[in-house]
């Protein structure tokens, strides 16, 4: 799949997320109405799934992942930075085949168009923290 079918996977399960962290309504729920009330032709729509799903089922986990790294309680988050920064943990602890920059970017990107003004430094600097332990393998 392109690189662009991922991103618009990745938007599409930030809305979902985010949708689920506001909401906690059944994820299946969530992922039939981004569905049906998105263009997805484009969506690498396995990756979304895989994305939507897993990070609702294991989100404990990954805050306990992330939670070292972004000075502050996970629960004092903004919604948004939140629901990217578990994308984006979910995909460092689980998608080993996405090199961790292509990660990185990608929350940073998405940061950028969904969150507020300053966001994007917030993700990056946390996430820069989290690989050099959550992907010390890929470290030069």
């Amino acid at each position: 799949m392109k690189a662009s079918s991922r991103r618009l996977a990745r938007e599409l399960a930030l809305q979902g997320v985010y949708s689920w962290q506001m909401s906690k309504n059944p994820v299946s729920q969530i992922e039939l109405h981004l569905a049906t009330t998105n263009n997805v032709e484009q969506v690498d729509m396995a990756f979304f799934q895989e994305l939507l799903r897993s990070v609702i089922k294991d989100y404990e986990r990954l805050d306990a992942s992330i939670k070292p790294y972004l000075g502050r309680l996970p629960e004092e988050l903004d919604p948004v930075e939140k629901a990217i920064l578990r994308l984006a943990t979910y995909e460092l602890l689980e998608r080993l085949d996405v090199p961790f920059k292509v990660v990185i970017n990608e929350a940073i990107e998405l940061a950028k168009s969904y969150g507020a003004e300053e966001s994007h430094k917030f993700v990056n600097g946390v996430l820069d923290k989290a690989v050099r332990t959550l992907r010390k393998h890929e470290q030069s």
